[in-house]
């Protein structure tokens, strides 16, 4: 580090699971996104939230209605998208 508490050199982005709550570098983390009007996973346009691969907090963020909140838009959770992470 250098003086004054900064970094040197680039950072890498630090994002929250939706989920659980937890901040952790984005590398991490599953990235969601809306398709017309659908949350899918992957990279893609727009919005997207982020939680952690475990099957736990993608189910914890769909009954929380989280990805509504943070993608601020109507979300349609397609049957099976809990499957993703076992």
């Amino acid at each position: 580090m250098s003086r004054g508490g900064r970094r040197d050199g680039p950072t890498e982005p630090i994002r929250t699971c939706v989920g659980c709550g937890e901040r952790l570098p984005q590398r991490l983390l599953q990235r969601f996104h809306l398709h017309d009007g659908e949350l899918q996973a992957g990279p893609g346009p727009g919005r997207g939230a982020y939680t952690c691969r475990r099957r736990a907090c993608l189910e914890r963020a769909v009954a929380r209605r989280a990805f509504g909140r943070t993608l601020r838009a109507r979300v349609v959770v397609p049957a099976g998208l809990t499957d993703l992470f076992i």
